[in-house]
């Protein structure tokens, strides 16, 4: 075998680049179209490309001098994003569609560059595989770059047989996500930069602009309108009990903090995410939607419906749809059908029941998912970007409210003065 370097270009348009273990140059540029890259320069690595005194082995060699504290947190990994892991999932589905064996594989992606997930994570998962374990047992030592979703799906691809599949799943699944996180950050950009000003604008009246036209009032002997009393009391709160403001603060992000902590909180909380305006939709749509895809992926597989619903209950993150998965497996363990118990625990829509319903009584439950899933991945998309419409203008309406409250309390003083004046009342 002998080490080939690289740079490639991604169908994005994206410059990569890496090193190969492969027979000879020719075997370099066909495993790197096989990857589904356009190959832009091929050539023998250099002697000590891959090994050596490489700056990883200098940073290792340094922060083996740091002290503990230091170097733990210098060793701590950093959680991928979305589209770093959608890379690194796609690039070793297509090394395993190419006909490598897993072990090969991995290799192969310790020398591919994998932006956010170094090398060190696939020579570990080789290691680790090497030596018997599973892929998601694997991962699963790893849980700074593979989350629970992710190493319950590979459990499931390994168990159906379907790993390619679900990878390629996931890798779709990830870029949809990171792309609706792209969306909603642009989208939030001009809501955030109006509501900084907006709060830098009140805070900064009521610190310094507030006690000049208190002052004003007070002299001419005005009797202030509700707004401006409420404005005032607000302004004397945050400058003289600043400090009982922090601390309050404080006090509800800890309380917050170990209600969540709990069972029965953290229960609360995501049954709280399910119900709310316009974004509990949201919420609910990518369950249910993750739900029935996972479940229809296992058992178009092979997988026993028992197998296949613990799994999809370890994947889903949402306590409340986590109770009733597991009072259905419950359930169809006592002999009865997925859709009854999934009625019965009223989570789950209608459409959903009536759906798996019909597929218990044709025979093919997988299909009646998979129809479940794209109904409601299509309506997430729907939904989400209602969402993203909504979010500017309540924003803004929201910040035209304080600013219009705060106006209104420093003008109607104003105006009664000026009436004052005009009638000739003032200070009597």
């Amino acid at each position: 075998m002998a080490q080939f370097s690289y740079k490639a270009k991604r169908r994005s348009g994206e410059i990569v680049s890496g090193v190969l273990d492969v027979a000879d140059r020719g075997a370099a540029l066909g495993q790197i179209e096989r990857l589904g890259l356009f190959p832009l320069s091929v050539d023998a690595a250099k002697s000590g490309a891959v090994t050596g005194d490489s700056p990883a082995k200098a940073r290792r060699d340094f922060t083996e001098m740091l002290p503990p504290t230091l170097r733990q947190w210098a060793t701590t990994k950093r959680k991928p994003k979305m589209q770093e892991l959608a890379t690194f999932t796609q690039q070793l589905a297509n090394l395993l569609q190419a006909g490598m064996t897993l072990t090969v594989a991995l290799q192969s992606m310790s020398h591919l560059e994998s932006k956010g997930i170094s090398k060190e994570v696939s020579q570990n998962l080789r290691q680790e595989v090497m030596e018997g374990r599973g892929l998601s047992d694997a991962m699963a030592k790893q849980p700074a770059i593979f989350s629970d979703l992710y190493v319950n799906m590979v459990k499931a691809g390994e168990q159906s047989g379907a790993l390619v599949e679900v990878l390629r799943r996931m890798a779709h699944h990830f870029e949809q996500y990171a792309e609706v996180q792209s969306k909603l950050k642009s989208a939030l950009i001009y809501p955030i930069l109006v509501c900084c000003v907006g709060i830098g604008l009140i805070l900064f009246f009521i610190y310094f602009m507030l006690p000049h036209f208190v002052e004003m009032f007070t002299g001419f002997q005005v009797e202030l309108p509700l707004p401006t009393r409420m404005l005032i009391a607000v302004g004397y709160v945050f400058t003289h009990f600043w400090w009982l403001v922090i601390l309050s603060v404080l006090a509800v992000i800890v309380f917050f903090k170990r209600f969540q902590a709990t069972d029965e909180g953290r229960e609360q909380i995501d049954r709280w995410k399910m119900k709310l305006p316009i974004v509990g939709k949201v919420v609910k749509l990518n369950y249910y939607g993750q739900f029935a895809r996972t479940l229809s992926t296992l058992l178009e597989n092979g997988v026993p419906v028992l197998t296949a619903l613990k799994i999809t209950e370890q994947v889903i993150p949402n306590r409340v749809i986590k109770e009733a998965i597991s009072k259905t497996r419950d359930a169809v363990t006592d002999g009865k059908t997925i859709a009854q118990p999934l009625a019965h625990s009223k989570v789950f829509p209608q459409l959903m029941v009536d759906l798996v319903k019909i597929g218990e009584e044709t025979g093919d439950v997988p299909a009646a998912l998979k129809n479940v899933a794209d109904t409601y991945e299509n309506e997430l998309s729907i939904a989400l970007r209602v969402v993203m419409t909504l979010i500017e203008p309540v924003l803004i309406i929201v910040m035209a409210m304080g600013v219009g409250f705060l106006l209104l309390s420093v003008m109607l003083p104003m105006f009664k003065l000026i009436s004052n004046i005009s009638a000739g009342g003032v200070g009597k």
